[in-house]
C-alpha cells in the first residue's frame, strides 16, 4: 500500500507518463562504450577459459544504444587507467567471487576510484553493479565486509518496496510511471544472491550513511529486509541487488525469471538509464584502431545453457 501511495503522488505531481530528472547537463556521446568485469571462472564454466563474462550482461547493454569492452582481471594498474580513460561507464556483474582479494575486485576497486577522483574534477563517468557488483560497491565504500546472510533469495522474483527517497532519484527519475507501477505491485526482479545489505547495516556505518541513499528494499524469507536498490549520493554511482539484464536474455527452465511484456520493459529501462548516464562521458579511445581491437566484438560467445552452468544461455570466455 505504501508502495502505490507513492506513486499516486508521482502522478499527481508529475503527471503519468512524465519523467523527473535531478541531472544537470544534456547527453552529448552518442557512441558510449562500457567496460564490463570479468571474473574467474568456477565449476563447469571452467573448462571454457580462467575468466568470464555472462553474454546477457552485453546484450543487455547493448539494447540500450552501447558497445562493450571486456575488462580482465589480469591488467597492470597502468592498463586499467587507460581503460577507464577510453571507456564511458563500468558495470559490475554479478557472479561469486571474493569481494577484496579477486581480479575483480582489484579492478572493481581501480575503476571505483578514478571514477570518484574524476568527478570530483569534473569529468563524468557512472558505475553499475548488479548482485555481486551491488555487494563489492558495499566493501569498496565501506572498507569491510557489511553484508549480512539472506535466506530464501535464491532464484526469486520480487517487487520492490520503493523508499520515498526513489521519488528524486536519477536511477528511477526517467522511468515511465507504468513501468514504476509494475515495480511496485508485480514480481519482475530477478534475485540471485546468498548475502545481503540491511538498511541498519547502512544506519550503523557512516560511510555508507553518507554515500548513499537507500531507493528500495525487498523481504528474504526469514523475514530479514534488506537494500534491492540504491544510488550514491553525489556520485554517478548505482547499485541494484537484482538482475535487471536477466528478464530479457536468460530463459534456463528451472529458473524462476519473469519474461512477461512487463518484465522486459523493466529490464529495458534500467539499460537505458544507466546508458544515458555513460552518453554524459566524453572518454574515448586514442585511436579508432584501439578502439575496434577492444571491443567485445572480437570474442565469440558459447553456449552453456546445456550444460550444468545454465544459469547462463551463452558466456564469453578469455585467457
Amino acid at each position: 500500500m505504501a508502495n502505490l501511495v507513492l506513486l499516486s503522488l508521482i502522478f499527481v505531481t508529475f503527471g503519468a507518463g512524465q519523467g523527473f530528472s535531478v541531472r544537470d547537463a544534456p547527453e552529448v556521446n552518442d557512441r558510449p562504450i562500457i567496460g564490463v568485469l570479468a571474473q574467474a571462472a568456477y565449476g563447469a564454466k571452467a573448462k571454457f577459459g580462467k575468466t568470464y563474462i555472462p553474454a546477457s550482461y552485453i546484450k543487455y547493454l547493448e539494447s540500450a544504444g552501447a558497445r562493450v569492452v571486456p575488462i580482465r582481471v589480469d591488467l597492470s594498474t597502468a592498463e586499467y587507467t587507460k581503460l577507464f580513460n577510453s571507456l564511458n561507464g563500468v558495470l559490475y556483474p554479478g557472479g561469486a567471487v571474493d569481494m577484496f582479494t579477486s581480479g575483480y575486485a582489484k579492478s572493481a576497486k581501480i575503476f571505483y576510484d578514478l571514477a570518484l577522483k574524476a568527478f570530483d574534477q569534473g569529468d563524468y563517468f557512472p558505475v553499475w553493479g548488479t548482485c555481486m557488483g551491488f555487494e563489492e560497491l558495499t566493501a569498496l565504500t565501506s572498507g569491510r565486509d557489511v553484508l549480512a546472510n539472506c535466506k530464501g533469495t535464491e532464484n526469486r522474483s520480487y517487487k520492490l518496496n520503493f523508499t520515498p527517497d526513489y521519488m528524486s532519484s536519477r536511477m528511477y527519475g526517467k522511468v515511465p510511471v507504468d513501468i514504476l507501477t509494475d515495480l511496485a505491485t508485480l514480481p519482475l526482479t530477478s534475485n540471485f544472491h546468498q548475502y545481503c545489505l540491511t538498511p541498519q547495516n547502512v544506519t550503523n556505518n557512516a560511510k555508507l550513511k553518507n554515500f548513499y541513499k537507500i531507493l528500495s528494499t525487498n523481504t528474504d524469507d526469514n523475514g530479514l529486509e534488506f537494500v534491492s536498490s540504491m544510488e550514491a549520493v553525489k556520485y554517478p554511482v548505482y547499485g541494484v541487488q537484482w538482475h535487471p539484464e536477466k528478464n530479457n536474455f536468460e530463459f534456463g527452465s528451472f529458473l524462476n525469471i519473469t519474461h512477461s511484456d512487463a518484465a522486459t520493459r523493466v529490464s529495458q529501462a534500467m539499460a537505458n538509464f544507466f546508458i544515458s548516464e555513460a552518453r554524459r562521458s566524453q572518454h574515448e579511445f586514442p585511436s579508432p584502431e584501439e578502439e575496434r581491437a577492444a571491443l567485445i566484438y572480437n570474442y565469440t560467445p558459447v553456449y552453456t545453457g546445456n550444460t550444468d552452468t545454465a544459469h547462463f544461455e551463452q558466456c564469453y570466455f578469455f585467457d
